[in-house]
C-alpha cells in the first residue's frame, strides 16, 4: 500500500510505536511518519505507507498547529512535566493584556535553542541519550518561524496557548522561554497538535480505536495527500523523460526551486523542482 494516513496519536505512545501499530494494520513493508510528536503528546501524527515515505521531508515541510497547557512556576530537564523538577518559583499575579503582550516578543521569525531531550543528534548520537545520562551540551539557536501565538486561557497557573508555526519548532522550549521571560519558569503540561497543513485532528484516524478496515478505509493515495503541492500534467513525451528521471522543458505554477507534482493521466509520476529556464527537474520519481 502506498499510501498517507492522517492519525490521532494518543498520550502516552511513541511515534516509532504509533507507526508500528498502523504499518501492522495496513500490512505494509515499509512505514514512516512525517514529524514526531512527542509520547506525552497527542494528536495529528502523519504516517507513510510504502512509496509514500519517499514524500515525507514535502509532509514535514508543512506548517504545524499546536494546543499547548503550559504549568508556570516550574522548570524541568526536558521542559514538560514529565521530567526531573530543577526549581520552582512563585507565579506573578497574571494580566491578561500583559501575558498577550508578551506572547508577541515570542511570535514571528525567532532564534531557539533546542531542548536537550529532543531527537537532534551530537556526533551522531541523539541528544536525548546524552541528556538521560546527565550530559549537556551545547546547543546553538535555530531560525524557527512563529506564524501566531494567542493566548486561550489562563487559570491559575496553568496558561493555555494555541500556536502557529514552522516545520522544527519545539512548543516545549517555547513554553520553557516564556516561563523564563516571567521569571517563574514554565514547562509543558499537556501538548495536542491540532494540524499538519490541512490534516487536522477533527479529521485524523483514531488509532486507540483503529482496525484494519479502517485504515484501509481512510488511507490516502499519494497524489491526493499531496494535493498542497501545485499539479503539472504531463504529455507523453513528458511522462517518459520523468521516468527515466530526466528534466525537461515546461512551465508550471511552482517558482523556481519549489515542488510540483508531475501526473500524466491521472497517475501521480513525481515530484519535481522548478528550475529557471523554465524547466523541470523530477525529484522523487515514483513510477519506473
Amino acid at each position: 500500500m502506498d499510501a498517507v494516513l492522517n492519525i490521532g496519536k494518543p498520550p502516552g505512545m511513541t511515534s516509532f510505536a504509533a507507526v508500528s501499530a498502523v504499518r501492522k494494520l495496513a500490512r505494509a513493508t515499509r512505514a514512516g511518519h512525517a514529524g514526531t510528536l512527542d509520547p506525552m503528546a497527542d494528536g495529528v501524527l502523519l504516517v507513510l505507507l510504502g512509496r509514500a515515505t519517499r514524500a515525507a521531508r514535502y509532509f514535514e515541510a508543512l506548517p504545524k498547529r499546536y494546543r499547548a497547557s503550559v504549568r508556570l512556576g516550574v522548570e524541568t530537564d526536558t521542559y514538560d512535566t514529565t521530567g526531573r523538577v530543577r526549581a520552582e518559583r512563585p507565579v506573578p499575579d497574571l494580566d491578561h493584556a500583559a501575558v498577550r503582550a508578551l506572547l508577541l516578543e515570542f511570535t514571528g521569525d525567532i532564534m531557539q535553542v533546542p531542548p536537550m531531550f529532543s531527537a537532534l543528534k551530537k556526533d551522531g548520537r541523539p541528544l536525548y541519550e546524552l541528556a538521560r545520562r546527565g550530559i549537556e551540551v551545547d546547543r546553538g539557536p535555530r531560525p524557527v518561524s512563529v506564524h501566531s501565538l494567542e493566548l486561550v486561557s489562563i487559570d491559575g497557573a496553568l496558561l493555555v496557548i494555541d500556536v502557529r508555526c514552522s516545520k522544527g519548532t519545539y512548543i516545549r522550549a517555547l513554553a520553557h522561554d516564556i516561563g523564563a521571560r516571567m521569571g517563574c519558569g514554565g514547562a509543558v503540561e499537556r501538548l495536542t497538535r491540532l494540524a499538519v497543513g490541512g490534516f487536522t485532528s477533527e479529521l485524523a484516524l483514531d488509532l486507540a480505536r483503529a482496525d484494519a478496515a479502517a485504515v484501509a478505509a481512510r488511507a490516502l493515495d499519494l497524489n491526493t495527500a499531496l494535493g498542497f503541492l501545485p499539479a503539472l500534467a504531463l504529455d507523453p513525451a513528458q511522462a517518459r523523460a520523468v521516468r527515466h528521471g530526466n528534466q525537461f522543458s515546461a512551465a508550471s505554477a511552482a517558482g523556481a526551486g519549489e515542488p510540483v507534482r508531475l501526473v500524466h493521466d491521472g497517475t501521480l509520476l513525481a515530484i519535481g523542482m522548478a528550475r529557471p529556464g523554465p524547466a523541470i527537474h523530477p525529484d522523487v520519481v515514483f513510477a519506473g
